[in-house]
């Protein structure tokens, strides 16, 4: 397998790490391979990538689309490193409210997988970082919501203290007022 899959605290979220074929011009690794991520329970197909530059402690998120146009997202990092956290938003799961971070670099060159029912967001912790990740929906604008970075109810561990913000994200309800229609499946 060109892939390692390992889950995290809340189990519908990945870690994932490529195989790298290192040799005296550099190196080579697959990102994705749908048979392999298949075999993992990740089986939507990709139907968005998206690529985002960011600057030393800009922190995105905590974003998610509403059903009917979930998205869910395999992040990676293109140059530099991130904070990657992935909250659960699913009413009546488990782990409803609950989070998991990672660092991800382009040094270590992990991926996360975030289902669909998870808010996300990551902060950048290098001078610079470029994410590329790819999506199961297109974005929806209409079915775009989010959370607020800091929810007290959350206590999501960022290891920035200060971190740039969007207007649109410093303005994001608290999860308990965040328009959200997830059910968990179980």
């Amino acid at each position: 397998m060109s892939f390692s899959f390992k889950q995290l605290a809340i189990p519908d979220v990945l870690f994932i790490e490529s195989r790298v074929f290192p040799d005296a011009r550099g190196f080579f690794a697959e990102i994705y391979k749908y048979p392999e991520f298949s075999q993992c329970g990740i089986t939507k197909h990709i139907v968005q990538i998206n690529y985002s530059k960011s600057e030393k402690n800009v922190l995105r998120g905590l974003h998610y689309q509403k059903n009917p146009m979930a998205q869910g997202k395999i992040m990676r990092v293109i140059s530099g490193e991130i904070f990657d956290v992935a909250v659960d938003i699913r009413q009546g799961s488990p782990y409803y409210g609950k989070w998991v971070g990672e660092t991800l670099s382009s040094e270590n060159m992990r991926m996360l997988y975030i289902p669909e029912g998870f808010a996300h967001g990551f902060c950048v912790l290098s001078d610079k970082a470029e994410i590329m990740y790819q999506c199961t929906n297109t974005y929806s604008p209409e079915n775009e919501r989010g959370i607020i970075w800091n929810n007290p109810d959350l206590n999501i561990q960022w290891p920035v203290k200060n971190p740039v913000l969007s207007e649109k994200d410093a303005r994001y309800p608290s999860l308990k007022k965040a328009d959200n229609n997830f059910i968990y499946p179980g």
